[in-house]
């Protein structure tokens, strides 16, 4: 494999699982400081406006509990407590950094609210069978090697008729848009991520994810292929991102 620096990672592409997941954990170890920061000014503040959506669009009636795998600083966490004050929300991540962050923001935030952060795997998640009404996750399934198996972790924990909703971006199949998508992403997300991070590298291997991940019609039909009912898939923004949305089978 390519060695990884803090100017360029390895393509998605060329790399195994494990060295997948191992770029993962660095990256979001060393811009865990200025990640709140980077997410808004880079997408100019409409990642509020799609996480808003996503909390519209949950649904609680069984557990009226939340599960968001990927939590990181726990944004969406805190849009769905401030939507939904009863219900209790846990946010789950790998990494340790993200969620020291997510505490202190919490605290600051919503120190009365029923959110708790977890350190775990979304591979083996530290929950019994049928605990959620709804498991979301915000831009970290591109991130994770084995979407197969996260997926199915993810359905596991759901209550039958629960909602799994994943809130990710993609690249934009129109042909002006592709050019001019690329060429953010390429260019001027690198630029101004290494003015405000110590790793801009990681913003490379952002964009590769990102150009990487399936059309939306594929991994809508990939959902389904895993047993997803009711696969829906809401395009934002002009398509940069969208929400998928599925419901696990009653019974």
């Amino acid at each position: 494999m390519e060695k990884p620096s803090k100017n360029k990672y390895p393509s998605v592409t060329h790399i195994s699982n494990a060295e997948h997941i191992g770029i993962v954990k660095e990256i979001f170890s060393t811009i865990t400081e200025r990640y709140d920061l980077l997410n808004h000014v880079l997408s100019m503040g409409i990642d509020v406006y799609w996480r808003r959506f996503t909390v519209k669009k949950m649904r609680f009636f069984k557990t009226f509990r939340l599960l968001d795998v990927a939590t990181g600083t726990g944004d969406i966490a805190i849009c769905a407590s401030a939507a939904n004050p009863d219900i209790g929300i846990t946010g789950l991540d790998f990494t340790w950094n993200m969620l020291k962050a997510g505490k202190i923001k919490i605290s600051r935030k919503k120190p009365d609210q029923k959110i708790a952060l977890v350190q775990g795997d979304v591979m083996s998640l530290p929950f019994s069978d049928n605990t959620f009404d709804v498991v979301s996750i915000a831009f970290g399934i591109r991130n994770i090697p084995d979407r197969k198996a996260a997926i199915e972790e993810m359905i596991r924990v759901l209550v039958p008729g629960g909602r799994l909703m994943i809130l990710e971006m993609t690249f934009a199949r129109h042909s002006l848009f592709r050019k001019a998508i690329g060429f953010y992403l390429n260019r001027i997300l690198p630029l101004v991520a290494g003015k405000i991070t110590a790793n801009p590298g990681a913003y490379h291997y952002l964009a590769d994810s990102i150009m990487n991940f399936p059309p939306p019609a594929e991994f809508a039909g990939s959902l389904e292929g895993l047993g997803l009912k009711e696969v829906t898939a809401h395009p934002l923004t002009f398509g940069i991102t969208f929400l998928y949305i599925g419901l696990k089978p009653e019974g």
